[in-house]
């Protein structure tokens, strides 16, 4: 990538098999569920039709009838990276995995095992588990705290660097005549011995194309700062409001210098929900449409998970109750609040927002209009790109393809064809050196 050719923004596509918006799935054009891996590798290869820097699989490990459509029943997501790295050449492959409930030399295998076989196209969403109630699948008796799984994570996060890094580059030998299969020399034990972890190794992998996955991370909190501030390379932001995106911006990519890090290295990419027609009049239409179909029920769950509390006893053309900061969804719980002060929202309206964006930005009008919303965040600073939350699938994400990606092409603020094959080269981010 050029150093001197003009910023461009880049671009995700966050794929929920029943769409973001609650009731996507209830739409006439809407296909599929979150299980259904044609309707997946369909939207995968429409978002490398578009140049889109990579998709994303969200995840939790646990479940409930009255969670968002597209999260009570799911496939495991690494397991689906692996089919959609057959399936696309070019666009980079990204999945939640847990720090809280996952071994890292499991997990190290399993990361670059898709970076091998995607040719280095693999991302990792680095989450600390969001919900108390997942600690009961895993023969746990308590969640950790909020802090306490940021400084696990933290720890998590090293060894799984530290086994990929098991072996140098230049390992393989393959010398048949003097039967010199690798170069011993080049594989190393991690030998980590820490407050959570104790891991010998080495891995039994070489080092993945990429050396390590893109680290993507999106806590909102000071030790989810942090975090990102020391290990994130992509960060998944929850704003409404261009002011507060451009002062977390800013925040994170000091904290990234303060971590002896190149702020050009962080990638802030705010989700963004866009509802597309004709005419203005025709997206608003579509919105209330969607408003008619969705489960109050479920809106108001979804709601209560991202404020970190129960809601159903309160009034809901109330405003919004103050309520105590939680150890859950803290962006979410942040900027929602933030946006039913300044709008004056009932609870009833601020459940409206979360059911139609899961609490991201929503942009509702023309192709123009959308294009026009996103590039006003980018020249701004707000974000280096987005997270793309279409409110179903396939059609409105094939909208924003073949109807908005063009525009952006044209004003210059997106990538007319790749220029490299992985996905740090998509997102201009070096290969990470061997660590002796």
């Amino acid at each position: 990538m050029d150093p001197s050719a003009p910023r461009q923004m880049h671009l995700g596509v966050f794929i929920l098999g029943a769409g973001h918006h609650i009731a996507g799935w209830r739409m006439p054009d809407a296909a599929g569920t979150s299980e259904d891996l044609a309707m997946i590798a369909r939207i995968a290869r429409t978002a490398e039709r578009g140049k889109f820097d990579l998709l994303f699989l969200a995840d939790a490990v646990n479940t409930r009838p009255d969670m968002h459509p597209s999260m009570v029943l799911r496939l495991e997501p690494l397991t689906l990276l692996a089919a959609l790295a057959m399936a696309t050449q070019r666009i980079g492959l990204a999945a939640t995995a847990s720090t809280t409930y996952t071994e890292p030399y499991n997990l190290a295998r399993y990361l670059g095992s898709i970076d091998h076989m995607s040719g280095g196209r693999c991302g990792w969403n680095i989450v600390t588990g969001a919900f108390a109630d997942a600690a009961l699948n895993f023969s746990r008796g308590q969640h950790p705290a909020h802090d306490e799984r940021y400084a696990i994570a933290a720890e998590f996060v090293e060894v799984v660097k530290g086994l990929l890094d098991s072996c140098e580059d230049g390992i393989w030998q393959l010398d048949k005549r003097a039967g010199r299969f690798i170069d011993p020399a080049r594989m190393h034990a991690l030998n980590h011995e820490g407050k959570y972890f104790r891991v010998k190794g080495p891995l039994n992998m070489s080092r993945p194309p990429q050396g390590y996955p893109v680290m993507i991370q999106a806590g909102a909190s000071e030790a989810g700062r942090d975090l990102a501030g020391q290990v994130a390379e992509i960060v998944y932001a929850v704003h409404q409001d261009i002011g507060a995106a451009r002062e977390f911006s800013a925040d994170l990519k000091r904290r990234a210098r303060q971590f002896g890090r190149s702020p050009d290295h962080i990638k802030i990419m705010p989700g963004v929900s866009a509802i597309i027609g004709g005419t203005e009049a025709e997206a608003k239409a579509k919105l209330a449409e969607l408003g008619e179909c969705a489960d109050p029920v479920v809106a108001l769950q979804v709601l209560a998970e991202r404020l970190g509390h129960d809601l159903s006893g309160f009034d809901l053309d109330a405003p919004v109750p103050e309520l105590p900061p939680s150890g859950v969804m803290r962006g979410h719980a942040e900027t929602l609040t933030a946006l039913a002060r300044r709008e004056r929202l009932t609870l009833r309206q601020l459940r409206n927002v979360v059911a139609a964006s899961m609490g991201h930005r929503l942009l509702v009008g023309t192709p123009e209009q959308i294009a026009d919303g996103l590039q006003e965040w980018f020249e701004a600073g707000a974000a280096d790109g987005f997270n793309v939350m279409p409110p179903w699938f396939p059609g409105p994400f094939d909208d924003f393809v073949e109807q908005v990606v063009p525009i952006l092409q044209r004003r210059g603020l997106f990538r007319r064809e790749y220029e490299g094959t992985t996905l740090r080269e998509h997102l201009g981010l070096p290969r990470p050196a061997w660590r002796a």
